[in-house]
C-alpha cells in the first residue's frame, strides 16, 4: 500500500512514513538529511515501488510533530539515538531478523555508514547520496588546502544558539536560496518548508548538529555492497572526500560521479539516481 501512515516504536516516538509497494516485499529504507524532508524520495519510492519492492522513508526524529523530544537537552539527539530509530523503524516493518535494503542522503547518510558499521549482518546492499564515508571527510578536512573545511563551514553555523532563526528569516530564504542554486524544483521545496519551515522542527533538525559536534567519529571498513553516488557540482563535498570513500568500503564497491550534479541529485536528476540504485538493489538480493 502506499501513501503517510506511521509507526510508532515507543509511547512517544510516533514517525510519519512516505511508503509504497507492496507489504511482503523486500524492504527497502531512505533516510533523508538536511534540509529536507522525507518528501526528498518520492522519485526513488514511486520507482523502487514500481520494481515490486516496499519502500519506505520515514520522518525522522525531530522532524516528525511526533517523534520530537525536547531539542534543549541535545542528549535527545545523539547519533546513537538517531542509528537506533531507523533500526526501530524496519524492525517495526517486519525486517527484525530479515535483511533490508538501506539508502541515506547527506545525513541520513551519516546514519546509514553509522549502521552498516555497527549491524553489516541486517543488510543487503548500501546506497549513500554525498555524505562520504567519515573517515575519508576526516582526511578531506585535514588537508592543508582548507577546501573541505570550506565547503562544511556551515555546519559550525548551525552551532550557533540562533540558527534555526537565522535559517527561517524572510521566509526562509537561507535555504531558498540554496535550494533554488542546486537545482530543486520549487514543487519539492514547498512540500520540505510544510514539514521543516517552523521553528520547533527547525530547533529539532539543527539537534542534530549540536548533539555531534563538529567531529564525526572514525567508523570500521563497511562490509556491506556499497553504491555511493557523488554529484561533481555537489558543494558540501569536494572530490577528495569523495573518491577517498572507496578507500573505506571492504565489500563490492560502486561509485558513480555525476556530472554538474548538485547536493540533492535525488530530486535535481532523479532519473539517473534511479538507474543506479535500481541496478544496485537488482544486484543484491536480500536472500
Amino acid at each position: 500500500m502506499a501513501g503517510l501512515k506511521t509507526i510508532a516504536v515507543a509511547p512517544d516516538l510516533v514517525f510519519d512514513v512516505l511508503a509504497e509497494g507492496p507489504d511482503d516485499a523486500p524492504l527497502v529504507v531512505f533516510l533523508h538529511g538536511f534540509a529536507e524532508s522525507f518528501h526528498t524520495w518520492k522519485a526513488q519510492l514511486a520507482a523502487v515501488a514500481a520494481a515490486g519492492l516496499r519502500a519506505l522513508a520515514p520522518s525522522q526524529r525531530g522532524y516528525s510533530a511526533g517523534a520530537r523530544p525536547d531539542p534543549a537537552d541535545t542528549c535527545n539527539y545523539l547519533f546513537d539515538r538517531l542509528v537506533e530509530d531507523a533500526m526501530a523503524i524496519a524492525a517495526a516493518c517486519g525486517s527484525r531478523d530479515a535483511r533490508f535494503h538501506l539508502v541515506g542522503h547527506d545525513w541520513g547518510g551519516s546514519i546509514a555508514w553509522g549502521i552498516a558499521d555497527r549491524y553489516p549482518d541486517r543488510l543487503a546492499s548500501l546506497t549513500i547520496l554525498s555524505r562520504p564515508h567519515p573517515n575519508a571527510f576526516n582526511r578531506a578536512l585535514a588537508q592543508p588546502d582548507g577546501d573541505q573545511q570550506h565547503r562544511s563551514r556551515h555546519h559550525r553555523a548551525f552551532l550557533e544558539p540562533d540558527a534555526a532563526a537565522v535559517v527561517l528569516a524572510e521566509d526562509a530564504a537561507w535555504l531558498r536560496a540554496r535550494w533554488d542554486t542546486a537545482g530543486m524544483p520549487r514543487a519539492a521545496q514547498q512540500k520540505h518548508l510544510a514539514v521543516l519551515g517552523y521553528p520547533a522542527a527547525m530547533q529539532a533538525a539543527l539537534a542534530w548538529y549540536r548533539a555531534r559536534g563538529a567531529i564525526r567519529a572514525p567508523l570500521g571498513k563497511i562490509r556491506v555492497p556499497t553504491l555511493y553516488i557523488w554529484g561533481d557540482a555537489d558543494d558540501t563535498v569536494g572530490r577528495p572526500a569523495a573518491e577517498g570513500t572507496c578507500e573505506e568500503v571492504a565489500a563490492p564497491y560502486h561509485f558513480a560521479a555525476l556530472p554538474g550534479g548538485s547536493h540533492f541529485t535525488q530530486e535535481q536528476m532523479p532519473d539517473a539516481v534511479n538507474a543506479l540504485l535500481l541496478a544496485h538493489l537488482k544486484r543484491y538480493p536480500r536472500s
